[in-house]
């Protein structure tokens, strides 16, 4: 583990974990980081600032008003490598995510531009309520990192969800953060297109069939390709913060979704398919809601079902040279013989395959599990990690084809 050079902000709030905080320090310190502590108000009365002055690598920071320069948040911020946030409080967590910035803390989370890394600690009540996990969310979504909190013994002897990850662990993520950030820019001038979400296939005005998609892996994907330059554009049906810098396009249907794709398709470089798009949809919709008391001796209604047309496929026969076309395939058994035939049929140069009968694995977690297949016979297995990271393996997968393959040439007229 080598951190020689690198510049670390390491902002402590004010939670009863703030002394593993110390233990943080010292680790980063000893694999050669340059550690900046920022402590909140309310972390001094937990720990002592001295203590981590002695083994910083400069005197804390507690105000923005106690050092000499008149805009110590902005020094700091751009000054930075990376902004490690261990224990993030509830409190903070939630004026990132809103965008407040009333002390050095906040203030230096707003004015950086370098990866950052927030590790929760909180009563698991804390944790699981709405608004925490809502807050993480939104975060996530603008390509935050959040290293989860473990389970085990809190403050006042409760047990459950909400202690700090482990120092070790923390320290984990932020050298494979600053690893991942020396190859960010490895899409610049890409044009990447990215479908997120599950469809909704209309009943009647109120009722739809559809999936248990959240999206978060096509929000990953599109924030991951955009933070290494590329210029992408998002076609979606959830409503979810926008990455930054990427292009939204909402959609409901299968339909709606083919009709925003398909015009697209031929600009962009590289197509992601990662939304649950239906393979059935009813043959005719009611104009009004179905009511149940109507339901005459017969029972309720018969909903007949037709399949909606998989443009996937479409894609497949269209693509050009030089662009690349990822599809995804959730399955519940014979994972990768369903990928690879779904790979050939398509069309697909890169399929990412997960088992998501798994626990922690696909729809509606924050975490993924998947198998990469290339149509030139590549395999690469992801073991279980955030979707960001997923979606770092997935891009990864996509630069190492590209530069394996020749640019397509162009005639001269």
């Amino acid at each position: 583990m080598n951190l020689a050079g690198r510049r670390i902000v390491l902002g402590v709030t004010g939670g009863i974990a703030a002394y593993k905080a110390v233990e943080v320090c010292r680790r980063l310190v000893d694999a050669g980081a340059h550690v900046a502590p920022v402590m909140t108000e309310g972390a001094t009365r937990f720990v002592g600032a001295a203590t981590f002055s002695a083994l910083a690598s400069e005197p804390v920071q507690t105000s923005l008003w106690d050092e000499i320069s008149p805009i110590p948040h902005t020094r700091l911020g751009q000054g930075a490598d990376l902004v490690l946030v261990a224990p993030a409080t509830a409190r903070v967590i939630a004026a990132y995510a809103a965008g407040l910035s009333d002390d050095l803390l906040t203030a230096t989370l707003l004015a950086t531009r370098a990866p950052v890394v927030v590790c929760p600690a909180m009563h698991t009540e804390m944790w699981e309520h709405p608004a925490v996990q809502a807050n993480l969310d939104t975060l996530r979504a603008r390509g935050v990192h959040i290293v989860p909190p473990g389970e085990g013994r809190l403050a006042g002897g409760d047990v459950g969800a909400g202690r700090l990850a482990e120092p070790a662990d923390i320290v984990d993520v932020v050298v494979a953060v600053l690893a991942a950030s020396v190859v960010d820019q490895d899409l610049t001038g890409v044009r990447v297109l990215v479908t997120a979400g599950g469809t909704r296939e209309a009943i009647d005005p109120v009722r739809v069939i559809s999936n248990r998609s959240s999206g978060k892996q096509g929000y990953a994907i599109a924030a991951e390709a955009a933070a290494r330059g590329a210029d992408v554009t998002l076609v979606t049906t959830v409503d979810r913060p926008a990455p930054a810098g990427v292009e939204i396009v909402d959609v409901v249907s299968a339909a709606d979704m083919q009709a925003a794709v398909m015009p697209r398709a031929a600009a962009a470089d590289l197509i992601v398919m990662a939304a649950a798009v239906a393979d059935f949809r009813p043959v005719t919709v009611a104009d009004h809601k179905i009511k149940k008391h109507r339901f005459g001796a017969d029972g309720p209604p018969v909903i007949v079902l037709e399949p909606t047309h998989d443009f996937l496929v479409d894609l497949g026969a269209q693509k050009r040279p030089g662009q690349v076309l990822v599809g995804f395939a959730a399955e519940t058994s014979d994972l990768v013989a369903n990928a690879t035939a779904k790979l050939r049929d398509k069309g697909l140069d890169l399929i990412v395959a997960n088992d998501v009968s798994e626990p922690g694995v696909g729809f509606e977690h924050d975490t993924n599990a998947v198998v990469l297949l290339g149509a030139d016979g590549m395999r690469q297995d992801v073991p279980l990690t955030d979707k960001r990271g997923v979606a770092r393996y997935i891009l990864d997968a996509v630069v190492a084809r590209r530069e394996s393959t020749p640019s397509p040439t162009r005639s001269v007229p």
